[in-house]
């Protein structure tokens, strides 16, 4: 085996039930404001009957067959505060503020490099930012992309959650209207996707459907999937083309790669953390398999033309990958990108030559699918 510079993580002999349960969604430095310990873990994914896999302890190198960039990525720690619960929800509220605070200089950055002009506005009295590349591409002009952002239902309120829309304006120099959409703790599941489908509503009085595309990671994954189950609901006519990356499609946990993955992946770690909490939260007392909460259990049967992303650490590949699976069963045009050494929502880190990719791969798509 190859050498690189990074030193190599190590994995535990043993992981306790309690710690499959893990969080779904990439959080920054974040302050700790409860142990997971002090906090009942969520309800473990259903029994298959077989007896566990015990592994042997092991170290798990940084691997050399990505790029320099992304080696640095793979070899940090696990983000600080990942295994940390806010108490009540002012804490959270604090989580949400830091969140944006973290996020600012790569918001930043983003715009500056693309050359953005970046306006808040409302939507049926939604918040949402419309994200204007200094050229628009002319297959592009009749054209829309509209993001839904990512966060565990809870954080990157405002201007943070528009990072990933601003890339896609960015790379794809189409114009992008991202959806500052309600969060819990104060506005629990439906009130984002309520949000959701009131802007998508709006943009049908102005676009083709068949002109726009709806995309969104982890979180926003999810959502973009829920938003077309409640479109195809409500007698409403869907995008022409969806990119959901990582999405968090099922909130029992259900997916191989949760416990497989648990403590590989950098950016989620395992279930314990805060996230799963946030996801609790946000679901309330419904059910979870409700699929406009877990899109994975609802019908793809109708769908748009789909493009997932996902890397071989993220905790939530299962969730793609069963994703794309029911969406092939469903009969739907589906493509499933899955990037070397990445955890969870890597391909959304600013300038790596692996993100560039991952957007034009998405972009491809889109330029494939909808009508000009």
């Amino acid at each position: 085996m190859s050498e690189n510079s990074f030193a190599p993580r190590q994995s535990r002999t043993r992981i306790s039930r309690r710690l499959f349960l893990g969080s779904s969604v990439a959080a920054a430095a974040l302050p700790s404001l409860l142990k997971a310990e002090e906090v009942a873990p969520a309800e473990a994914p259903a029994s298959s009957g077989f007896s566990p896999r015990l592994l042997p302890s092991r170290e798990l190198p940084v691997p050399t067959t990505v790029s320099a960039q992304l080696q640095g990525v793979i070899a940090a720690p696990y983000s600080p505060g990942w295994d940390t619960i806010p108490k009540d929800a002012a804490a959270w509220r604090d989580l949400a503020a830091s969140s944006s605070a973290a996020a600012a200089d790569a918001i930043t950055a983003i715009r500056e490099r693309f050359n953005l002009q970046v306006e808040k506005t409302t939507m049926a009295g939604v918040p949402v930012f419309v994200i204007t590349p200094s050229e628009i591409a002319p297959a592009n002009r009749n054209r829309l992309l509209v993001h839904i952002h990512g966060g565990g239902f809870v954080l990157y309120p405002g201007e943070a959650g528009a990072g990933e829309g601003m890339m896609m304006a960015g790379y794809s120099k189409c114009r992008v209207v991202s959806i500052d959409y309600r969060m819990a703790p104060d506005f629990p599941f439906p009130a984002a996707l309520d949000d959701i489908s009131a802007v998508w509503g709006v943009l049908l009085a102005s676009y083709d459907p068949r002109k726009m595309g709806i995309f969104g990671t982890s979180a926003g994954g999810a959502l973009t999937l829920s938003a077309v189950l409640r479109a195809k609901t409500e007698g409403m006519a869907l995008p022409g083309a969806i990119a959901p990356g990582s999405p968090c499609a099922d909130l029992t946990w259900s997916g191989d790669t949760v416990m497989a993955n648990a403590y590989v992946d950098n950016a989620l770690v395992s279930r314990t953390g805060w996230v799963g909490a946030a996801i609790n939260l946000y679901a309330g007392t419904h059910d979870l398999r409700d699929p406009q909460l877990s899109p994975i259990f609802g019908d793809f049967t109708g769908f748009p033309p789909a493009i997932l992303t996902s890397g071989t650490r993220d905790l939530l590949l299962s969730d793609t990958v069963r994703t794309h699976r029911k969406l092939r069963q469903a009969g739907v045009n589906a493509f499933l990108q899955v990037f070397e050494g990445e955890s969870h929502a890597q391909f959304l880190t600013p300038f790596l030559p692996e993100t560039a990719e991952a957007f034009g791969e998405i972009v491809n798509f889109f330029d494939s699918h909808l009508l000009a």
